[in-house]
């Protein structure tokens, strides 16, 4: 059964509580009995992001999933509406949820609705550092560098990450 990594990222109402109720809807989602991995909650300057944007909270998780990419792509993105979020035509605009699937196993995909793994993940301290601290070691296909080399070797302008809350193994977020 393949492991996945899930970017989580709010920037509009209460952050914290929609970063919990995005985990939440994913744990029901999970395989049962398989592990279910969390990172720490960081605050993060909004990136690439339409000016007067807010601070962003930012984690990530890791789960076993039984579907196909495509099914869980559809299944985020119906979390992410049930959650509030609405479609915006400002690129990069704020937003109350944002899911995003970083890798799902082995898979290399690259179609019109989903990229695996995640073209960016190289590129961004936000998704880098949680995602460090719960699969450090983890060589994501077609790379040759595991996450915790990549957090080490990147080159960005983005600020440090804040803590926000400590990950704590089998707790919620």
């Amino acid at each position: 059964m393949p492991r996945v990594g899930i970017a989580l990222g709010s920037n509009l109402g209460d952050r914290l509580a929609n970063l919990q109720a995005a985990r939440d809807c994913l744990l029901k989602i999970a395989t049962p009995g398989k592990p279910f991995l969390q990172a720490s909650i960081y605050q993060t300057e909004p990136l690439l992001c339409p000016p007067g944007s807010p601070l962003f909270y930012n984690s990530a998780v890791e789960i076993s999933f039984g579907g196909d990419p495509f099914e869980l792509l559809e299944i985020t993105q119906a979390i992410e509406r049930k959650l509030g979020r609405t479609d915006t035509p400002l690129r990069n605009g704020p937003r109350v949820i944002d899911v995003d699937l970083l890798y799902f196993g082995d898979a290399e995909i690259d179609t019109e609705a989903l990229v695996l793994p995640h073209p960016r993940i190289g590129e961004r301290r936000f998704v880098l550092q949680p995602l460090a601290e719960i699969r450090p070691d983890l060589v994501l296909s077609g790379q040759t560098a595991s996450i915790a080399e990549l957090l080490v070797r990147l080159q960005s302008t983005e600020p440090p990450l804040v803590l926000v809350k400590l990950a704590i193994r089998d707790s919620p977020l």
